[in-house]
């Protein structure tokens, strides 16, 4: 990644009372002339030599001192150590995460004794971000979140624990730790695009008691991170906004010990509500389909019709091939809006592959025990078509069936059953009987269902 252009120093402001550049050009040349003068008064000075008082011992050679004993071992000794290596620089850009992506300068440090900002700590910065090329797209005086929640882009939840209070730095980004393959609408960030952050770290003060929140203040906490999970979400981050959106649904839910209006009350359990739909989104997008289950029931049990979570849930056992279970939820959903067109296109995919786990599960059996391909037109020796009821399972199957009939197979989701003539059965012919319906619906001349054997 480019590395960002540096911001120039602040050139020091003039002294109070010193006149502009275009007058110290003029200053320069009437120093030079003052120069000049002290000069010739100065050689003036020096020629004159009768004020100075009388030499004394002119004829005395000077003394020359003693020289100390080892002096020039200790010259020779001095000479051959080595010169100590110079202090290495200080690192000017800290690698963060170690594979230069995402590096910190610091401008401006903090002052002496400030403490940094620990997660969970809420923090407010002086934000300006650009662009590689030096193109702002947004400056923020006050930005407030809380630090390690995902409030805002990863370079600012990783970066800022690293600064002091009072600190400027300048951080270098990767356009994954931004805003990534998607950019952003507002503000405008185009995709893939790499971010210099000019961050001043403002206050950190430790973040709310939930408990002593009022109603008002957990709706308006919750809405913060329903807002930032949709943020999230848009930018097909569903990791971030799965978590955002657990963070509004513990500000709701979390034990209080302020009283609060029947109004907030209703006001929360929408917002939960909301809530729960969206990651239950989010949980889907993640393939994370039991948790996604679990968030539509949840929902369902606050509001029984509510479209979203019928959909939901109902894509969800779809995506686990529970599909006669899917099917009547979505026929619910589309139940309470029948114009609604995505429910009629999802439904209708359903059904098709129903049928067609069906039939496929027909053809794998009758080759497990040795089926013809067609089906027969009776069952061999009793000329009857067989149905059965979903209820049956087991020796209660084998106890309801008439004389001369055993029980061979019955498939999981209960809608057909393999029986054969009394004998062995490898030298029986096994006969398929289908229902199409649950209750025992009759396919021929002898009815079987829910327990009990009759004619027709």
């Amino acid at each position: 990644m480019a590395s960002c252009a540096e911001p120039s120093e602040p050139s020091a402001p003039l002294p109070a009372g010193v006149p502009p550049l275009e007058d110290f050009e003029v200053l320069d040349g009437v120093e030079d002339a003052e120069g000049e003068e002290e000069e010739e008064e100065e050689e003036e000075e020096e020629d004159d030599l009768s004020e100075l008082p009388p030499l004394e011992d002119m004829g005395q050679p000077p003394v020359e001192e003693a020289e100390q004993p080892g002096a020039l071992a200790r010259e020779f000794l001095a000479a051959m150590e080595p010169e100590p290596a110079p202090a290495p620089a200080p690192e000017e850009w800290l690698d963060i995460l170690g594979n230069g992506l995402l590096r910190k300068k610091t401008l401006v440090p903090g002052p002496p004794g400030s403490s940094r900002p620990v997660k969970g700590q809420v923090v407010t910065v002086h934000l300006q971000t650009s662009l590689e090329n030096g193109t702002r797209v947004q400056e923020e005086p006050e930005l407030v979140f809380t630090l390690g929640d995902c409030d805002v882009i990863q370079a600012l939840d990783l970066s800022v624990p690293l600064m002091d209070v009072g600190e400027t730095a300048m951080v270098t980004a990767d356009s994954k730790y931004c805003y990534g393959p998607q950019g952003s609408r507002s503000p405008y960030i185009p995709p893939h695009a790499a971010l210099c952050l000019e961050v001043t770290l403002k206050t950190a003060v430790d973040g709310p008691d939930l408990e002593m929140l009022t109603g008002q203040e957990r709706v308006a906490l919750a809405n913060r991170k329903r807002e930032c999970g949709n943020a999230h979400y848009q930018r097909a981050d569903f990791v971030l906004a799965a978590n955002s959106y657990d963070l509004a649904i513990k500000a709701i839910t979390s034990s209080a010990k302020v009283d609060m209006t029947f109004e907030e009350e209703a006001q929360l359990l929408q917002l939960k509500v909301k809530c729960l739909n969206n990651l239950a989104a989010s949980q889907l997008k993640l393939d994370h389909y039991r948790a996604a289950l679990r968030s539509c029931s949840l929902v369902l049990e606050h509001q029984p019709d509510n479209i979203k979570a019928l959909f939901r849930k109902g894509k969800v056992l779809a995506q686990q091939g529970e599909y006669s279970e899917a099917i009547p939820i979505l026929r619910a959903a589309l139940k309470l809006e029948p114009s609604n067109k995505t429910i009629h296109a999802e439904l209708s995919k359903l059904v098709k592959k129903h049928a067609a786990q069906r039939s496929t599960e027909t053809a794998l059996y009758r080759k497990m025990l040795g089926n013809p391909s067609r089906l027969p037109a009776k069952c061999p020796g009793k000329g009857a078509w067989v149905s059965w009821g979903t209820e049956w399972a087991g020796a209660a199957c084998r106890a309801s069936l008439p004389e001369g009939f055993y029980f061979a197979y019955m498939n999981v989701l209960g809608d057909w059953a393999i029986l054969g003539d009394a004998g062995d059965m490898e030298k029986a012919q096994p006969c398929v009987i289908m229902s199409g319906v649950e209750g025992g619906i009759q396919a021929g001349g002898l009815r079987v269902g829910n327990g009990a054997s009759s004619r027709a």
